[in-house]
């Protein structure tokens, strides 16, 4: 059995000081969060004897890891963006759905968009799939960008952690050999209610206390366009967005369409892979919204490149993000955090809990907190009677969305995109975060106590 040492409680505290001083540093001190990213990430790194020539290459290996998938997903993702507010793609579904939904429940819509869009696909893709359409059903009901973004990314992360066949969820399903069918179902009843309230409700007791600037560059960039200029039709619009969504579906279904290893298996998993679906989405709405909309190739091509410059920031923090979060792993602190929720002796739904939230919090990574929780607690689940193994896949999940904070890319995706500042996105998105994953946790434990 692992013992707490006095080297284990050392990295705690200093983990703890450097999320601490890094937050300061920027809302406070008003330093530029890459460059207090990087300085924090080494100081923790040499504070807790990492060896002097491995912490640049922990901090990089970091960045190059969430970069190498988030940066091609905000490239691509923006391009299809601007593609649909250009040619009224976007103006088009949010009118249809303030005309469906009416004006005053349009956050109730956006919450189920969030869930729908957001089941094939990780957090990231969706939020840059849906953020041209959040932009413009605000801009075009006066509606404050928290009332409407907040069900959004609710309904995104719900699905992200807790509902197959979305991947990192699939991950803690396949670790606990949970059956896949009876976890969607117990997903379903235990993430819509919690996405209802950390969202639409949340959104509305928060948002009246968070004022905006009035200037934000990339719903300047993805809401331009010539007023007078007619609309797309409305399922041509809905195709646009959804069929990077519909890859992936297919993409997560292969195996079961096809022969595992065929030719036409593995196309079926290259087309339904994150990047290559968004490759296949921007393409289609470079023909579909673009050149059959009367725009020129040269056109397309200025559309394509200037809506990259607003996210070059963007994915540099993000990158930072996560490597601040690898230093937080290399230099032990993920160690140190799993021998002291081993040696917790808490019920095993906790400790699975737990254990993801903890991780989370180390490394702001949702889905290596998962696979590491679910590692960890699926041989003791094996050994102990009485286990339901969809609901230990549920808590972890739920535990995997807590507090994200610094170390986290979606966090800095949510604090761009909506200009907040540091201290705004942690009122609004972190603890929108760590409602899902506490209703999660006691939700999840009413039904293991009810069947």
């Amino acid at each position: 059995m692992p013992m707490i040492d006095h080297h284990s409680i050392f990295l705690l505290v200093s983990a703890l000081v450097s999320v601490i001083g890094l937050i300061l540093l920027i809302a406070v001190v008003k330093l530029n969060p890459v460059i207090t990213l990087f300085v924090t990430a080494l100081l923790l790194a040499i504070v807790t004897g990492m060896p002097l020539p491995t912490v640049i290459h922990s901090f990089e290996a970091g960045v190059g890891g969430t970069l190498g998938h988030i940066a091609i997903i905000v490239a691509l993702g923006t391009m299809l963006g601007k593609m649909m507010a250009e040619s009224g793609a976007a103006d088009q579904i949010a009118h249809t759905l303030i005309e469906v939904f009416g004006e005053k429940n349009v956050p109730w819509a956006m919450v189920v968009i969030g869930l729908l869009i957001g089941l094939p696909a990780f957090f990231e893709v969706g939020f840059v799939l849906l953020v041209p359409i959040l932009f413009t059903v605000a801009r075009r009901t006066g509606t404050s960008l928290i009332l409407l973004g907040l069900p959004m990314v609710a309904g995104l992360s719900v699905v992200h952690g807790l509902v197959p066949p979305h991947p990192a969820a699939m991950l803690a399903v396949t670790i606990y050999k949970a059956d896949v069918g009876r976890t969607i179902f117990y997903a379903l009843l235990i993430g819509i209610p919690a996405a209802v309230i950390a969202g639409p409700i949340y959104a509305r007791i928060i948002a009246p206390h968070v004022q905006l600037p009035v200037e934000n560059q990339m719903a300047e960039q993805l809401t331009a366009h010539d007023e007078r200029r007619s609309l797309p039709g409305f399922w041509l619009s809905l195709l646009a967005i959804l069929l990077p969504v519909i890859l992936m579906l297919i993409g997560s279904w292969a195996d079961a369409m096809s022969v595992p290893g065929s030719a036409f298996n593995n196309g079926l998993h290259l087309a339904g892979n994150d990047d290559m679906a968004l490759l296949i989405g921007a393409l289609f709405s470079f023909v579909t919204l673009g050149t059959m909309r009367g725009f020129t190739r040269a056109t397309i091509l200025r559309f394509s490149t200037e809506c990259l410059a607003p996210t070059a920031a963007i994915t540099l923090l993000v990158g930072a993000g996560g490597g601040f979060g690898r230093v937080l792993q290399d230099s032990g602190v993920a160690g140190a955090i799993i021998v002291v929720a081993m040696l917790s002796h808490v019920p095993l739904l906790l400790l699975a809990w737990l254990l993801a939230a903890l991780m989370r919090l180390a490394t702001g990574s949702a889905t290596v907190a998962m696979t590491t929780a679910a590692g960890i607690v699926a041989p003791i689940a094996m050994h102990s009677t009485g286990v339901h193994p969809e609901l230990l896949a549920i808590a972890t999940g739920a535990g995997s969305l807590i507090f994200s904070h610094v170390n986290d890319g979606g966090f800095w995706l949510v604090k761009e995109y909506f200009n907040m500042s540091v201290g705004q996105t942690m009122k609004t998105w972190s603890v929108c975060e760590t409602i899902i994953s506490i209703l999660g946790l006691i939700f999840t434990a009413a039904v293991w106590c009810a069947i």
